[in-house]
């Protein structure tokens, strides 16, 4: 039986970009979003080893927030969050080591091994990877837009990313999977915030891309419509929508984050659904792509478009 040339088409296109990307590092933040759901959490995993297959270096980052929202409240700890940032608080702090390096951390290099990638999971104190110093109290203007004195607790801000081991692991063919708890050197261990630990490591990697995965399409100019999805942007778009007061709650860190990855030179920065199916292998393998592309300036938009 004869098959139609036609029917090769989306192999050719996808193959311009495994050639582009063999060899080059992939950062991922998984957010707690699709950590919760265990047929969600399979599914990105089988996407991920698809990348890796085709010999592109990976590194995932994870949060947990769900989940330690869920631990806080049973144990009676407030949820205290400002712009989308954790207040921790010593005992928040050790529910967060139980989630973060504990029942989310294995589960999800359990669901990685069953998809058949090889993974080794770390903290950000493992190896020295993050250090960093306790956030001292800042003002903030929340999501309504009111500026407040906020003590964020036992937060540490990153002074520096060690990648050695990371790089180690890389060139030993494995993926390492970050979990985001930073320490100084007096042993003192801070709750990090995922976003912010993932577009480190990514400009420490010299990433090729950094990527969000949300429960939600992309970034979006109004959340109640996904239709609303920005597909392309760059960095002055973002800080447009977020000026006009689109950007809200948890998604402020990571355009945070983003800013940080793209003016750390890390090429693009992607806000992709961590849901819909086989939307990470969409946004990478095909020119329309299924989320947000952010660069760092129009003539980079250009380029990727052409």
């Amino acid at each position: 039986m004869s098959v139609p040339p036609d029917s090769y088409a989306s192999l050719r296109s996808a193959a311009q970009y495994v050639r582009a990307f063999r060899g080059k590092t992939f950062v991922f933040k998984l957010g707690g979003e699709v950590l919760e759901s265990a047929a969600v959490r399979c599914a990105v995993c089988e996407q991920l080893n698809v990348l890796w297959s085709f010999s592109i270096r990976l590194v995932i980052v994870h949060g947990g927030g769900s989940g330690l929202d869920a631990l806080c409240e049973s144990l009676d700890l407030p949820v205290e969050k400002v712009a989308g940032r954790r207040v921790t608080t010593r005992k928040v702090l050790d529910a967060a080591k139980m989630i973060l390096a504990g029942s989310v951390h294995t589960d999800l290099l359990a669901d990685l091994r069953a998809a058949g990638l090889s993974v080794s999971g770390v903290s950000g104190v493992d190896g020295g990877i993050l250090s960093a110093h306790k956030r001292q109290p800042v003002q903030i203007k929340d999501d309504a837009g009111a500026t407040q004195f906020v003590d964020f607790g036992l937060v540490g801000d990153i002074d520096h990313v060690n990648p050695a081991l990371l790089l180690h692991l890389l060139e030993g063919g494995y993926v390492p999977v970050v979990t985001p708890l930073s320490a100084n050197d007096k042993g003192e261990v801070f709750n990090t915030n995922a976003d912010t630990v993932a577009a480190e490591i990514a400009v420490a990697l010299k990433a090729e891309k950094l990527f969000f995965l949300l429960k939600v399409p992309g970034l979006l100019e109004d959340l109640a419509r996904p239709s609303s999805l920005v597909p392309y942007t760059t960095l002055a778009g973002t800080e447009q929508l977020e000026k006009s007061g689109k950007i809200s709650g948890g998604m402020r860190p990571k355009l945070a984050a983003v800013r940080r990855a793209l003016t750390g030179g890390v090429a693009s920065a992607h806000l992709v659904s961590g849901l819909l199916p086989d939307a990470v292998l969409t946004e990478v393998f095909t020119n329309q792509g299924s989320g947000t592309m952010v660069v760092a300036r129009e003539t980079r938009l250009q380029e990727h478009a052409a």
